[in-house]
C-alpha cells in the first residue's frame, strides 16, 4: 500500500520547503491529501502556499473543505488573492462561505472584485501601509511596526491627506536613516506615478517596470487612493499579456487556463475558427496557380521552387509581424511611427531579399538554367519585401481599427503572404519565359 502525502512529506519537511515549492508538490495530489498537508501548517503559512497554487487547485480545494476552515483560510490570505479566488468560486460555494466570513472582509471582497477584469483595480490589493505626515520619522518606523502584520508590504508608505488623497510616497529605509525628529512631510517623495482603477493592468505593470517601483499606487476617479499593485503582481499581469501575445500570435484565442488544465473542447474551440478562415483564405493561392497553369506546363522547373519562395514570403512576414505586435503592446512603437518604420523596412526586407536569392540563385542555374535563376532571384526578393511589408503594416492597420495587434497573427500574415507570393512568382515568369504569340 503506497503511503499516503503526509507519511511522504511530515510536518517538519514542510514547514522547512519554500511556499512556492510546498504548492508545486500539492498540485500533484489529489485535492483531500493536499488538505490534509495544508491543515498541518500555521495558518498564515497555509494561506501563503494556497496562493501559490494553480487557480483551478484553490477551487479543487475550496470545494472540498469545510465551511469553518476554509473561511479561516480566506481570511488569512493576502486581499487581492483572496478576491481574485472569491470570484472563480461557484455560487454555492460562495453561499456557503459568506456567512462565515467577517463583515470586513467580505465588504473588501466585494469591493476588489467589482473591478472589470483585466483592469488595474482587479488586481490590486487593499493592504498597504499609511502615514500621516505629521509624524516623525520614529513615530513612523513605530506605526509601521503596528502595520506589518496585516499589510502586503511596508517597504513602501504611503502619506495621504484628507479623504485618502495620496500626497506622496516614503520608504522604510528612508524613515530608518533619516533623524529620528524628521517629519514624515519632509521625507516622503510628492507626486509619485499612479494609476486610476479602471485603467487596463498591463499598463500598471509597464509603470512599474519603467520607474522600478515596489508597488503602484492606485487612484478612483476622486483622487483618493484605493489600493497597491505590488512588483510581483505586476510580473504576474506581464507574464499573462505576454502568454496572451503568443497565443493570438499563433492564431488562437486567448485560452484563459493554463494549456495543462486546457480540455479536449476548450483547445477545439480556441483552434478551431482561424484554421477554417485560414481553408478558405489559401483558396486564393490555389487559384493564383491555376490562373497561370500554361507557364507551369511550358515549364515544370518553376513548381520546385514554389514552395521555397511562398515559404520564404511567409516567414519574413511572421518575423515583420512578431516584432511589431510586441512593439505595439509595450509601448516602444505607436501609430504615428508608421511611416518611418515602413521606410525602414523596405530597407532592411530588400537587403533580405538579396541576400536570400543570391542562396538560390545556384540552384535555380543547376534546377532550370539562367531564365529559371533569373526569375527564382526576382521573386526572392519581392516576396521577402511584400511578405515584410504586410507583417509589419498589419498590427498597425489592427491598432487603427482599436483591434487588438496580436489578432494580426503569424497564420493570417502567412497565408496573406502565400496568396501574394504565387501571383508575384507566376507574373515575373510569365513575363520573362512566355514568348508573345509570333515572337
Amino acid at each position: 500500500m503506497s503511503p499516503t502525502i503526509t507519511e511522504a512529506l511530515p510536518p517538519e519537511a514542510a514547514a522547512r520547503l519554500h511556499p512556492a515549492d510546498l504548492a508545486a508538490l500539492l498540485e500533484r495530489r489529489p485535492p483531500a491529501l493536499a488538505w490534509e498537508v495544508l491543515e498541518e501548517l500555521p495558518l498564515a503559512r497555509r494561506a501563503e502556499v494556497f496562493g501559490y497554487l494553480d487557480p483551478a487547485q484553490q477551487v479543487a480545494l475550496a470545494a472540498g473543505a469545510e465551511t469553518r476552515a476554509m473561511a479561516a483560510l480566506l481570511s488569512a490570505m493576502d486581499a487581492d488573492e483572496r478576491a481574485d479566488l472569491w470570484a472563480r468560486l461557484p455560487e454555492a460555494t460562495q453561499a456557503a462561505l459568506a456567512p462565515a466570513l467577517a463583515a470586513a472582509e467580505r465588504e473588501d471582497i466585494r469591493r476588489l472584485a467589482s473591478y472589470a477584469p483585466g483592469t488595474a483595480g482587479a488586481v490590486m490589493t487593499s493592504e498597504y501601509a499609511t502615514l500621516s505626515p505629521q509624524l516623525t520619522a520614529r513615530e513612523a518606523i513605530e506605526a509601521l511596526r503596528a502595520q506589518a502584520q496585516a499589510k502586503e508590504t511596508i517597504q513602501i508608505a504611503y502619506v495621504l491627506g484628507p479623504g485618502r488623497r495620496l500626497l506622496g510616497t516614503v520608504l522604510l529605509e528612508d524613515l530608518v536613516i533619516a533623524p529620528a525628529e524628521a517629519r514624515v512631510e519632509s521625507l516622503m517623495r510628492r507626486d509619485p506615478p499612479v494609476i486610476r482603477a479602471e485603467e487596463p493592468a498591463e499598463a500598471a505593470a509597464r509603470l512599474i517596470a519603467r520607474y522600478d517601483l515596489p508597488a503602484l499606487p492606485v487612484i478612483n476617479g476622486g483622487e483618493a487612493m484605493v489600493g497597491i499593485i505590488t512588483a510581483d503582481d505586476a510580473m504576474d499581469v506581464a507574464e499573462a499579456e505576454a502568454t496572451e501575445i503568443f497565443q493570438k500570435a499563433g492564431g488562437l484565442h486567448s485560452l484563459g487556463v493554463s494549456l495543462r488544465e486546457a480540455t479536449i473542447g476548450l483547445l477545439y474551440r480556441k483552434r478551431v475558427s482561424w484554421l477554417v478562415v485560414l481553408v478558405f483564405a489559401n483558396i486564393f493561392s490555389g487559384a493564383g496557380i491555376a490562373a497561370f497553369e500554361d507557364v507551369i506546363a511550358s515549364h515544370v522547373a518553376l513548381v520546385f521552387f514554389l514552395p521555397l519562395l511562398i515559404d520564404s514570403g511567409g516567414n519574413a512576414g511572421s518575423q515583420a509581424a512578431t516584432l511589431m505586435v510586441r512593439a505595439l503592446a509595450t509601448g516602444e512603437a505607436r501609430l504615428a511611427d508608421w511611416g518611418r518604420m515602413l521606410l525602414r523596412e523596405v530597407s532592411v526586407s530588400a537587403l533580405l531579399g538579396l541576400t536570400m536569392a543570391g542562396a538560390v540563385t545556384l540552384i535555380g542555374l543547376v534546377r532550370g538554367g539562367p531564365e529559371i535563376a533569373l526569375v527564382v532571384a526576382l521573386t526572392m526578393v519581392c516576396v521577402v519585401m511584400v511578405g515584410s511589408l504586410i507583417g509589419l503594416s498589419l498590427p498597425f492597420l489592427f491598432s487603427r481599427l482599436r483591434l487588438d495587434p496580436a489578432t494580426a497573427s503569424a497564420p493570417l500574415i502567412t497565408s496573406i503572404a502565400d496568396a501574394a507570393g504565387v501571383v508575384i512568382y507566376f507574373a515575373i515568369a510569365s513575363a520573362l519565359l512566355m514568348q508573345p504569340p509570333g515572337g
